[in-house]
């Protein structure tokens, strides 16, 4: 099993879980700030010509456990939907998970997802 956690700007977070509905068993999107190679949003201007750039983007992170065999199709979808080419699309961290217990149904590992 893995974990995918997906850092994106906020406003694609419809498109990734229209994309990961059909795929995936259920996933959490988180919604905050973030910095990172990206360009900063431009948040209008103050007093004059002036335009304010924001200290951190809005992003948001989507996790989900998978089972190995789908890793790969559910990176590539997400790569799809987000892709713009400009730096800041985002990034998909996949890490290895030991063990995953459902609580509410006590299956455990690939059950449980």
């Amino acid at each position: 099993m893995k974990k995918i956690e997906v850092t994106i700007q906020s406003n694609k977070i419809s498109m990734v879980s229209d994309a990961l509905n059909e795929i995936v068993g259920g996933f959490t999107i988180l919604e905050g700030k973030g910095r990172g190679s990206g360009k900063r949003q431009s948040i209008g201007s103050s007093r004059g010509t002036n335009t304010i750039t924001a200290e951190y983007n809005k992003v948001a992170i989507v996790s989900m456990i998978v089972d190995d065999s789908i890793v790969e199709k559910v990176s590539k979808v997400i790569e799809e939907v987000v892709f713009t080419g400009v730096s800041g699309d985002g990034i998909i961290v996949v890490s290895n998970i030991e063990s995953v217990l459902n609580i509410g149904t006590k299956k455990k590992n690939s059950e449980a997802l």
